[in-house]
């Protein structure tokens, strides 16, 4: 019998493949990373910089931080893949402490956040390694956080094992002065489209991409639209070549 979460028995009993589930004394999961970076202070309900908030909540304040370094064990296969993935690495002469900044264990979640100059190698490991198998990357997420001095565009890549039913996330941090992290497209091509639309929306260069252009906006657009930064509302929109219709010959919906 089995779930999207991994493979159980009549019983009920679990298999090690989702370590939610296997909660043994010896094979609990790690302790959610304390003392996070803290990325913004959210001010009232919306956390909206400017606006009207009819809430009630105007005056709350939240510290907003993101989850720190998770303490071994990880739980379940987490300490498997973690194992693995640093003996590869030592295997090929790089010591793992100088490719992976830190290991994050949230929400029964596994990400492994990277060094940008190694990210190739360690993607390629996770593909290629027979104990590690991620043969398929489903896309790549852009992120801004404004206040992460230094790191405030993070490229997340979420990397699935069909071989092994796991799934585990790799997340590259780069400044707004140097947006600039490898593609990853030689190792997983799929990855094309993703990086394009990242780069669109967020900016980030991915160095050694066959073709990084815009995908979504106009090739002429000013700025990256899902940037904290970009402005809200009042900018013309104008197309390359735009005719505006008289009304009287729009197309009607109706």
């Amino acid at each position: 019998m089995s779930d999207a979460n991994g493979t159980h028995g009549a019983d009920g009993s679990s298999n090690g493949v989702n370590p939610e589930k296997d909660l043994s004394a010896s094979n609990l999961p790690g302790q959610r990373g304390q003392g996070g970076e803290e990325v913004r202070v959210q001010r009232g309900m919306f956390g909206a910089a400017n606006g009207g908030d009819t809430s009630g909540y105007g005056g709350l304040v939240r510290s907003v931080r993101l989850p720190g370094a998770t303490n071994r064990p990880y739980g379940g296969w987490f300490d498997e893949v973690a194992d693995e993935l640093e003996g590869a690495l030592e295997e090929q002469g790089l010591l793992p402490e100088n490719a992976i900044e830190k290991t994050v264990v949230d929400r029964g979640e596994l990400t492994f956040h990277i060094e940008r100059e190694h990210l190739p190698r360690v993607a390629a490991t996770l593909r290629d390694d027979p104990a590690l198998r991620f043969e398929l990357c489903t896309g790549v997420s852009g992120v801004h956080y404004p206040n992460d001095k230094g790191r405030e565009l993070h490229a997340v890549y979420h990397l699935r094992s069909i071989t092994h039913n796991r799934l585990i996330r790799l997340e590259v941090s780069a400044p707004d002065a140097d947006p600039r992290i490898p593609s990853l497209v030689s190792v997983y091509p799929t990855n094309d489209w993703h990086e394009r639309e990242t780069y669109d929306f967020f900016g980030i260069v991915f160095d050694g991409h066959p073709a990084l252009t815009r995908i979504m906006m106009p090739d002429d657009w000013p700025g990256h639209p899902q940037r904290k930064d970009y402005p809200l509302g009042g900018i013309p929109v104008e197309y390359k070549g735009a005719q505006i219709p008289a009304p009287d010959q729009r197309r009607s919906y109706s």
